[in-house]
């Protein structure tokens, strides 16, 4: 899972900066760039999350929600702090 929140955040980076271009932040020289950089994050962010997703054994609807998150800017930041909760269940003993 922790591949998993890197590729997140990467990904959510990457859109910010995207966006960035677009609203003139950063030099539209970077646009091919990081627009290659971002469409490969998003291709690995779908095909992780649908691994991490199966194997944590979430519902469908929990997918489709971080999947529409990662098309919203700074929905990155919730995904976070669901997956790190996520984890931090699962490290927990089970009480006897």
């Amino acid at each position: 899972m922790n591949f998993f929140r890197t590729i997140s955040l990467l990904e959510g980076i990457s859109y910010l900066l995207i966006l960035s271009v677009s609203l003139g932040f950063i030099s539209r020289d970077y646009v091919f760039p990081l627009g290659a950089g971002h469409g490969a994050l998003f291709i690995l962010y779908i095909l992780v999350s649908m691994q991490v997703s199966h194997k944590q054994g979430w519902p469908l609807l929990t997918w489709l929600l971080m999947l529409v998150a990662s098309v919203v800017p700074f929905a990155f930041i919730p995904v976070e702090i669901f997956l790190k909760k996520k984890m931090d269940e699962q490290a927990l003993p089970e009480p006897s």
